[in-house]
């Protein structure tokens, strides 16, 4: 009899679609400058302040200052922000829809912005579905972060090895198997699946 009572799983590349280059291909005509800017001006690394709780308002100013000939599509990244969701990963829905509807208890724990988390919630009506969410932007602290996988178990009484984390980020990963976790790697479903059905077997 399996003790895995609990699912938890990242959002971006499990669940939902997201990626800076499905708003700015409709703004940079050069394919090469907007592969410039995401890489050197609004970076992965600048992103994940914003995941940690510093506010947009804050981080565009910092970048326009440094950067003022890209004023306009820096501030893009704030204001058009939804436009980076393509929309929901289906096979990663359909296996949270399968684990709900076979009783398991299914939790989020996100790198998300506090700011935007709330546009994701209305995209999409599969988060009606979970049972708690730990979101980094509103918690100050981030994946791989032991303290937030902690701030997870305590609040909802969890118990890291009766439970799956599901993560497309290695390092996450490696954080989580080293608090007790039964982590999988989300590189391909088919893998993840399988998986999932032998940790829920065993």
């Amino acid at each position: 009899m399996s003790k895995i009572k609990n699912i938890v799983f990242d959002f971006g590349g499990v669940l939902i679609d997201w990626n800076p280059h499905y708003l700015y291909r409709d703004y940079f005509k050069d394919e090469k400058e907007m592969d410039y800017f995401l890489e050197n001006i609004c970076t992965q690394t600048w992103n994940t302040e914003q995941d940690r709780g510093r506010s947009f308002d804050e981080a565009v100013r910092i970048l326009q200052e440094q950067y003022p000939e890209y004023h306009e599509a820096i501030s893009l990244y704030r204001d058009g922000w939804q436009h980076m969701i393509k929309g929901e990963i289906k096979k990663g829905v359909d296996l949270l829809r399968r684990l709900k509807s076979e009783g398991y208890k299914i939790y989020g724990l996100t790198n998300w912005s506090a700011e935007k988390i709330g546009i994701a919630y209305d995209m999409f009506d599969f988060f009606s579905l979970f049972d708690g969410i730990v979101v980094s932007g509103e918690e100050k602290v981030i994946k791989p972060d032991r303290r937030i996988f902690e701030i997870l178990l305590a609040r909802y009484d969890l118990k890291a090895d009766e439970s799956i984390f599901i993560d497309d980020n290695l390092f996450n990963i490696k954080a989580a198997e080293n608090l007790g976790f039964n982590a999988i790697l989300c590189d391909d479903f088919a893998r993840v699946n399988r998986e999932v059905d032998r940790l829920l077997r065993s």
